[in-house]
């Protein structure tokens, strides 16, 4: 099999990861059939009918747009089977029983069609076992595909071959998933739960254990072993109440039945007070209570002694804190080792055990240790995988104090590393020229696959290197102009530089220069690099302007801001948007300007400045305003402005952000036209691309129009209504009200008595007039505080 052509899929089986399996089917356009148990009562098909309505209820949304529901299509295995002969790809998500997904199979496989591939989303059970259940002529096209929950969002998917599975299958399964539904595919060697819940599992249970042998408790424990480590914020104990106490029990067991000579597994058992409340139902978040719950505005831990409730109270010690601060990976390794403080002791027997088990098994679950890193990064989130935190530690030195642990009996088992991990030769297991197999013994190149020829940015573990080129034309402290001659050394790419890629000065003078660089010297330009695409102006800077009665000067950098959304509009060559992430505030109105967006499907973009007290005023608003008579000039002969302008207005004046890419198109900030994409890593690719394809098609700048249509002092008058009840009801404050006014006025003409047609040039004072009124007053400056110091907005 050259390549996977999927043009419809069937999802077997309509739980909660069956349902949300085939939601991000849809979610790639592709229609679902979604099977299940024929209904009792009413319709027959009803079980996967109210799993398919449910996906709406659910949080964080397994569907990217709400329509794309009608995507899928409920389905019974008593009516419906003889419709599986139109599907490509057929994947089984029921309840993790070896006996009922043997049924299952036999049931279903005769009306699997001859091209299609068959699937298990088994999270651990044996794919030779189940592929055992499957016809001869089936076995070439059946391997395990484990999604990660919640599907839409965990980049991890492992893939798992039986011993009959086709190996063109395999790869071109791979290269579909990565590029058609954005994931990150690890191949996974066919073991009890693979690598993921095998390797994941283990360390929540490794610090499960040692919690209750130091009497830590779990809130104290989570304020541990979270972002503080390079963990998700859910740390422990919250991971196991979002993955479900029940489920995580379940896989636990798996490791207990199907692991029975694994030297740990009397550590494959939950702790008998949490098995206590999966008795009770408590099982975490979906039931509402578990390890925690939430008391009205209050989360409540559970006390394992008292089995009662109590408030969250749990922090970090000082001495672990300073350990943490230490900038070098090794010395805080070595610190946390040597430490008397209980807290850094766990987090050292935490770490020690879960080096120690990872080395141990990796031959057995993995083909090298990439597979192994990447898998907890993109599976569990870790921000390193197990052997990228042990290569930066000193591999050498934390090595010989685990072996010595073992020695001295204070490791959980006394199994000893294996020679490949303890000889004085190694200093890690990434390198260049790839990563170590202990299978075989030998390094392991990264894929081959022509799909990952489109990731011109690979995300990276600690040790490797990038094969990728870029040849640097110029840089100032904020931007860089570069290209990537592999792909195409006449499109240029322009980088910022700042950690969240904020706005100051130096990338406004930046993006000035390399736009004018780019018309002189290339064919195209692509505004790209690694998420967030723009979090907008630099409001630190800004602040203090504000602060130190600079206005002038913010009117300067105002001007700047908008010069730059004009050149990138009418430049000369086509300059295309790779946005991934956020693009908020100003990061927005560089996108929207754009010749063409490429989006990633996670992007979150949108005018957000009315939520610390300001208005668009890098020509946002104008954008806006373009936006609403474009839309009127189209919709009917009459164009009349303001139905189009309200809604456009509604969105900036609520601050509101798309909550995907074909969000953010039905929200007006991308176009229908504009390429969205899964997979991240492929953004600067097709960004390049589309910049080439855009030149090659004899690319021109929209033509610069002094006047603009406008829905003048009539449609101020009906905003201003419309916003002055919202003030009398108590839904805005009276800021709210003279933030939202100030942009109307603007959106409407930019002046009082503004007629139907406005100069460009007056809005864009008026952007910045109203702007600078707005920043002047202590109601706004108190908002961009609260915002620079609590990531929140305030409501003043």
């Amino acid at each position: 099999m050259d390549k996977l052509m999927v043009k419809q899929v069937a999802v077997l089986g309509a739980g909660v990861m069956g349902a949300q399996i085939a939601a991000h089917f849809a979610n790639a356009g592709i229609p679902v059939l979604l099977y299940d148990l024929t209904a009792k009562d009413g319709e027959r098909s009803g079980t996967a009918a109210r799993a398919i309505e449910n996906l709406a209820r659910q949080q964080p949304a397994p569907l990217a747009e709400a329509t794309r529901a009608g995507l899928i299509q409920p389905a019974n295995y008593d009516d419906d089977l003889p419709a599986l002969a139109a599907c490509d790809l057929v994947v089984e998500a029921i309840a993790e029983r070896l006996d009922w997904k043997r049924d299952l199979y036999h049931r279903v496989a005769p009306h699997v069609p001859g091209h299609a591939v068959f699937a298990t989303n088994t999270s651990g059970l044996s794919i030779n076992t189940l592929a055992d259940a499957v016809p001869a002529a089936l076995r070439a096209r059946f391997c395990g595909v484990h999604f990660f929950n919640p599907p839409r969002y965990m980049r991890l998917v492992e893939l798992i071959a039986a011993r009959d599975t086709d190996a063109g299958v395999m790869d071109a399964l791979e290269s579909w998933l990565t590029s058609r539904l954005g994931k990150g595919v690890v191949r996974a060697l066919d073991t009890p739960n693979f690598i993921g819940n095998r390797i994941g599992i283990f360390a929540m249970l490794a610090a499960l254990h040692h919690a209750e042998a130091m009497g830590l408790a779990p809130d104290e424990v989570d304020a541990i072993t979270g972002p503080a480590i390079g963990r998700p914020k859910s740390a422990t104990y919250r991971t196991a109440d979002v993955i479900g106490l029940d489920t995580f029990s379940h896989v636990v067991a798996t490791m207990a039945e199907y692991l029975p000579s694994d030297p740990w597994h009397r550590y494959f058992q939950l702790p008998a007070w949490m098995q206590a409340l999966i008795r009770q139902g408590a099982l975490g978040q979906k039931s509402g209570a578990g390890v925690y719950r939430k008391e009205g505005r209050v989360i409540q831990v559970l006390d394992t002694l008292s089995g009662k409730y109590r408030d969250g109270a749990g922090s970090m010690s000082a001495a672990l804190a300073s350990i943490l601060k230490l900038a070098d990976p090794a010395e805080r390794m070595r610190a946390l080792r040597e430490s008397d403080d209980p807290q850094a002791r766990f987090l050292w027997n935490i770490f020690r055990d879960v080096f120690h088990y990872s080395a141990y098994h990796l031959a057995e679950v993995a083909h090298c240790a990439r597979d192994l890193d990447l898998t907890l990064r993109w599976g569990f989130a870790w921000a390193q995988g197990p052997f990228e935190t042990w290569q930066q530690s000193d591999w050498q030195a934390t090595a010989q104090a685990i072996a010595a642990d073992i020695a001295a009996g204070r490791a959980l088992v006394d199994a000893p590393l294996p020679d490949w991990a303890l000889a004085s030769s190694r200093q890690g297991v990434h390198q260049a020229e790839g990563s170590y197999g202990a299978g075989d013994g030998r390094l392991h190149p990264r894929s081959a696959l022509p799909v990952y020829r489109r990731q011109c940015a690979p995300e990276l573990l600690v040790g490797e290197t990038t094969a990728v080129n870029r040849r640097l034309h110029w840089e100032n402290d904020g931007v860089s102009l570069w290209s990537l001659d592999e792909v195409d050394a006449r499109i240029a790419v322009v980088s910022f530089k700042g950690r969240v890629h904020a706005v100051g000065e130096e990338v406004l003078d930046g993006l000035l220069q390399a736009i004018a660089r780019a018309e002189r010297d290339f064919d195209g330009l692509v505004l790209w690099h690694p998420a967030p695409f723009s979090v907008g102006a630099d409001l630190k800077q800004l602040l203090a302007a504000a602060q130190n009665g600079q206005f002038d000067a913010v009117d300067g950098i105002l001007q700047r801001f908008q010069q730059v959304s004009q050149a990138l509009q009418y430049a000369q060559v086509p300059a295309v948007a790779a946005v991934e992430g956020m693009a908020l505030g100003g990061g927005c109105e560089f996108a929207v300007h754009a010749a063409r967006r490429v989006l990633a499907l996670e992007t979150s973009i949108g005018l957000v400045e009315t939520g610390v007290g300001l208005i668009p005023a890098g020509g946002g608003c104008v954008y806006v305003a373009q936006r609403a008579a474009l839309l009127a000039a189209t919709a009917d002969a009459t164009g009349t402005i303001l139905p189009h302008l309200r809604p456009l207005f509604q969105n900036m004046a609520r601050a509101r952000t798309s909550r995907s890419a074909w969000e953010a198109q039905a929200l007006g900030y991308a176009r229908y036209g504009d390429t969205v994409l899964f997979h991240p890593g492929e953004l600067l690719y097709s960004g390049i691309k589309a910049a080439r394809g855009l030149a090659e098609s004899g690319y021109a700048p929209p033509p610069r129009y002094a006047m603009l249509p406008v829905a003048g002092q009539a449609g101020l008058d009906m905003l201003e209504t419309e916003l002055s009840i919202q003030r009398e009801a108590g839904r805005i404050s009276k800021h709210d009200y003279r933030v939202a006014l100030g942009a109307a006025t603007v959106l409407c003409g930019g002046q009082p008595e503004s007629g139907t047609l406005a100069p460009v040039a007056q809005m864009l004072a008026a952007e910045r007039r109203v702007f600078i009124e707005l920043l002047r007053t202590p109601e706004t400056q108190a908002r961009i505080a609260h915002t620079l110091k609590t990531g929140k907005p305030l409501r003043n």
